[in-house]
């Protein structure tokens, strides 16, 4: 969709996040003098209506016959595509945007990469921009990573790298290099069933010329198999890791432990970056030292640091078993006090389960809304370890008094935040406070363009 099929229509922004006020802004750019409505929360009310003083601000919950009063609507990612309410308006003749569709549909000369996964995209987008940026590549870093692309309309870069969450996916257009970096079950709540998930998430495939896909990821492959551009990294005829290298099939280009962020999979994630800089054009084997320069994000095995003689890992972004076991692995054979629990959306635990059957950190500490049903199953299965706590508070307490002050404390919660915390984010600088280190708003280096 672009801006001028907007134009005269009746309009409205649903969702008054950092997405919805991009829209808003840029709304005003390509259409000053165009009506548009604001639907929000009440609370939102006063902010929204002091900031856009010529939007009208609705503050009833979105219905049927509210959502089916507008030609046009452009959502928030964070409100599924799938609600009755939403469907039903669209069965009426409401068009549904928003604003990852109206800058691809507005933008189809750039040279776009755009990065999607269950596990690896924010990291593979980071290290992309930032590789391409040491060539001296003039390199956009937006999308679901922290940057709205609607905040960068209008700029110009050599690349646009993007990532693009599982909400996303279906609205991108013309992208020429779709990197898929995991495929894991994931957001069921959003798309309503694994299988939807991830024909959401694989939509990337066909907006793409070409795509890269983790050929480490049987099932991943299998599906990506029939893409006339199929490339792949992880395997040894490409990008991958093999006997502590990052290779270029036989060749040794950097030790893996040269990546800054830490773990096997971030060393994967590598590859992927350089992989897809190679099928850009770019010179991907002049891009690699830099791997080592790279920051780490924030809340994605952070280390902390160390207090009270143990090591403070914050890798609250972890919201799957797979990504808390994904932890384990990088801290290797250190005694270590895992924290796992937070808001229950009913994912399967039993593979989680079962490779702590075969090998345990010293202690589990399952804490948050479904940390009962998490150590249940430890308990069952005969893991040895295994505490239970209230909330973080309580669990970084116990994990303390675990390791005895000798070992590491890593958060890696394998659930969403939703049941104690707004966010990832947040969970990760509370986690960070009751460790004890000082406070600081931990951010994403490289957003934007440079």
């Amino acid at each position: 969709m672009r801006w001028a099929d907007l134009e005269g229509r009746r309009v409205a922004v649903w969702g008054f996040g950092r997405e919805g006020r991009a829209a808003l802004n840029a709304l005003a750019r390509h259409l000053p003098g165009q009506a548009v409505d604001l639907l929000c929360a009440p609370a939102e009310a006063r902010v929204a209506g002091d900031a856009f003083t010529s939007v009208r601000v609705r503050t009833q919950t979105p219905d049927e016959a509210l959502l089916s009063g507008y030609d046009v609507v452009i959502k928030s990612p964070g409100i599924s595509a799938y609600k009755p309410e939403l469907l039903g308006a669209q069965a009426r003749g409401t068009r549904f945007t928003s604003g990852t569709a109206l800058w691809f549909g507005t933008h189809p000369g750039e040279r776009t990469i755009a990065v999607t996964g269950t596990k690896g995209k924010s990291t593979t987008s980071a290290l992309l921009a930032h590789l391409a940026r040491s060539l001296g590549v003039r390199t956009a870093l937006a999308g679901n990573i922290g940057l709205p692309l609607l905040e960068l309309d209008g700029a110009s870069a050599a690349l646009w790298v993007i990532e693009l969450s599982s909400f996303q996916t279906g609205d991108a257009l013309g992208v020429d290099l779709g990197v898929v970096t995991s495929l894991y079950e994931e957001h069921l709540d959003w798309h309503g069933s694994r299988e939807r998930y991830v024909d959401d998430k694989l939509k990337l495939l066909a907006a793409s010329a070409r795509v890269l896909v983790n050929a480490t990821q049987p099932a991943l492959l299998a599906r990506a198999v029939a893409h006339p551009g199929l490339i792949t990294f992880g395997d040894t005829a490409g990008w991958h890791v093999a006997e502590g290298w990052i290779r270029r099939g036989t060749q040794d280009v950097v030790p893996a432990s040269a990546v800054a962020a830490p773990g096997l999979h971030n060393a994967l994630n590598a590859c992927a970056a350089l992989a897809a800089l190679e099928q850009m054009g770019l010179d991907a084997r002049a891009a690699a030292p830099a791997v080592s320069t790279f920051v780490p994000l924030p809340h994605r095995l952070q280390p902390l640091g160390q207090h009270e003689g143990l090591h403070w890992v914050n890798d609250s972004i972890s919201t799957t078993p797979l990504a808390s076991l994904a932890a384990l692995e990088s801290l290797g054979e250190r005694r270590v006090a895992l924290i796992v629990g937070g808001h229950d959306r009913g994912l399967d635990w039993m593979s989680f389960v079962d490779a702590m059957g075969r090998q345990a950190p010293l202690a589990i500490v399952c804490q948050g809304a479904n940390g009962p049903r998490v150590a249940d199953a430890l308990e069952a299965a005969g893991v040895a370890g295994v505490h239970r706590a209230l909330d973080l508070a309580a669990a970084v307490a116990a994990a303390r008094h675990a390791l005895g002050g000798d070992g590491v404390v890593v958060l890696s919660p394998g659930a969403p935040s939703f049941d104690q915390f707004k966010d990832y984010a947040e969970r990760g600088q509370r986690f960070a406070a009751l460790a004890g280190f000082e406070p600081g708003v931990a951010s994403i280096q490289g957003l934007g363009i440079a």
